[in-house]
């Protein structure tokens, strides 16, 4: 089986739709050797690809775009490796957002509610 050629579009590679990547595949799509993979793997905490059953390094396309990046700010933007893991480090992602209880919704409006009900329930006795 063949693999499809990789298309160049602002000097990155296409990269395919896929679940996971191998080590070789990362490599190629980056541009880089193996090893530089791994050692990259040690210095930024950013780039952490899961192992699968056989050991083999899984990369997801999360860490293919990471290692793309981090080859840009090293290679292109010559960023020391400090340099680039500190700038990794500050684009943290947002974190997920927390779950919010039905009662939560509605907070702000309690004292509201409540003030209806006390002037429903003050009209309900006048009206007795």
């Amino acid at each position: 089986m063949t693999e499809p050629a990789l298309e160049l579009t602002n000097n990155e590679p296409e990269i395919p739709n896929k679940l996971y990547f191998r080590i070789g595949e990362v490599s190629r799509l980056v541009g880089v050797e193996p090893h530089v993979l791994r050692y990259w793997e040690t210095e930024f905490a950013a780039l952490k690809p899961k192992k699968g059953g056989t050991k083999q390094r899984l990369y997801r396309r999360k860490d293919v775009e990471t290692a793309l990046e981090i080859k840009r700010l090293l290679y292109e933007r010559r960023y020391t490796i400090e340099g680039a893991r500190k700038y990794l480090g500050t684009r943290v992602e947002a974190p997920p957002p927390k779950p919010v209880h039905q009662a939560e919704l509605f907070d702000p409006l309690r004292g509201t509610l409540e003030d209806v009900r006390r002037e429903l329930r003050a009209i309900l006795e006048m009206l007795k």
